[in-house]
């Protein structure tokens, strides 16, 4: 399988190597309960430690789960006992996008040996797989934190890709919400999508009868059908820059290296009185 995706089998017969690590970074709205930290408390698989995406953040922001700056995201790692030298593996108890979501954040600061269990907890506690309902103990480890400005953007470079053109914006919002027809979720903000933008629903990219990721061909295809140009820089976005992370990943499956995530997406964008928005299906690009 892809370096991005390991199976449940390669984790079994793996768990507890001593440079394997396990995170469970399982992401909840707002709100909605058990939370993801409580899912953890119940059961997770043996070893795990929580990454929580809305704390390992930058909390003087308005805007919901920024990248934290990278000395914050080195010193939580380390007190997760994740570090350099780890073979990392991620997890969703429910889904992918968390798991998306953390395997963004550890490419954008430098950590490269990083993959997301196909089909997440659910895959798992579906093949009878042990789980635990305690922290593994703390060891702490060096984690050394590079940011990578190629694989995020912010609403400056969006604002200016509006003139240029130059990199393809791919939203994974539903398309109610791309075309400005349902409400969004994120209290404020206008109903729309950024100008010249693509739309692809993340849920998508996902097997709903197994919870595992499309092949690479079936991905390719829904990329290409969304308008996709395989030779031309992408940015992803979404609500609030998570699952645009799932469309990160699947295009880095299909073979898409050139790939960025607007991290504010839609929580940014669609705020009042911000920059310009559109309705309605995409438009064709102009030659």
């Amino acid at each position: 399988m892809s370096d991005a995706l390991v199976s449940t089998e390669w984790l079994a017969s793996r768990l507890g190597a001593p440079d394997v690590r396990v995170v469970d970074a399982s992401f909840k709205m707002p709100g909605v309960t058990p939370t993801a930290r409580e899912d953890y408390s119940a059961g997770h698989i043996p070893g795990a430690v929580f990454f929580d995406i809305d704390e390992i953040a930058e909390l003087d922001s308005p805007l919901p789960h920024m990248l934290p700056a990278a000395e914050k995201f080195a010193s939580r790692m380390r007190r997760l006992s994740l570090g350099d030298g780890n073979r990392i593996v991620l997890y969703d108890a429910d889904g992918v996008a968390g798991a998306a979501r953390a395997w963004w954040m550890f490419r954008v600061f430098g950590h490269g040996d990083i993959s997301v269990l196909d089909g997440g907890l659910r895959k798992w506690r579906a093949e009878g797989r042990p789980l635990d309902d305690l922290p593994p103990m703390p060891r702490e480890r060096h984690f050394t934190a590079r940011l990578n400005t190629m694989l995020v953007r912010d609403r400056d470079q969006i604002l200016a890709n509006l003139a240029s053109g130059r990199e393809q914006v791919l939203d994974a919002r539903n398309p109610g919400r791309f075309r400005g027809e349902a409400v969004e979720p994120w209290p404020g903000r206008r109903q729309g999508h950024i100008p010249g933008s693509l739309n692809l629903d993340h849920t998508l990219l996902v097997d709903p009868a197994t919870g595992t990721l499309q092949p690479p061909e079936v991905l390719a295809q829904l990329f290409e059908s969304a308008g996709i140009e395989p030779k031309r820089p992408i940015v992803t976005s979404c609500g609030s820059g998570i699952t645009a992370c799932v469309l990160a990943l699947g295009l880095h499956l299909a073979g898409y290296r050139d790939v960025a995530v607007y991290d504010g997406s839609w929580a940014e964008w669609g705020l009042p009185d911000g920059p310009p928005i559109e309705t309605g299906p995409p438009r064709p690009r102009a030659e």
